[in-house]
């Protein structure tokens, strides 16, 4: 009877870790500075002096800023914990990770919502995972993070409580 090795420290790392920045789609990036231009244009009018140029100045860099803004969440699984922007989950409070497909997030975020659920959901990306918690310390139920690639985020999830 062969063993097989155990697997070594770089291998488990690489099993358990997953990434992923919650971007915007392209056309957004081309429609939202067309919307901002246009929202200048209308401001303008034909105003002289000041009035010309500031909407102008104000309003493209600030439509910019905010496609950046809502396109900067970063989803990492990495080094025992569930990181989601600023929040950290450590995965031994992990119980379960369901992946969800447009219809069961918005089962989750609907009809079964609960107001104690920590959410992250951007609306132009379909999938999500739902992480039930096994925290008595903490009144938070689950949490529902959207991703591109549920499945995989869920797997990684286990793999990274069960690793540990």
């Amino acid at each position: 009877m062969s063993r097989s090795p155990a697997p070594t420290p770089a291998a488990t790392a690489t099993a358990t870790h997953y990434a992923e920045r919650l971007s915007l789609p392209w056309w957004l990036w081309l429609a939202g500075p067309a919307l901002g231009g246009f929202l200048a244009l209308e401001l303008w009018l034909g105003a002289g002096g000041v009035r010309a140029w500031l909407p102008f100045v104000v309003l493209l860099p600030a439509t910019v800023g905010a496609l950046w803004w809502l396109g900067r969440i970063r989803v990492v699984v990495a080094d025992g914990e569930l990181r989601v922007d600023d929040a950290r989950l450590p995965v031994r409070f992990v119980a379960d990770a369901v992946p969800l497909d447009a219809g069961g997030r918005r089962e989750v975020l609907g009809v079964g919502a609960d107001p104690l659920a920590f959410v992250v959901q951007r609306p132009w990306i379909s999938g999500a995972v739902q992480v039930v918690l096994d925290d008595p310390a903490d009144p938070t139920p689950f949490w529902v993070v959207s991703t591109r690639d549920p499945v995989r985020l869920a797997a990684t999830l286990l793999a990274a409580r069960d690793a540990r």
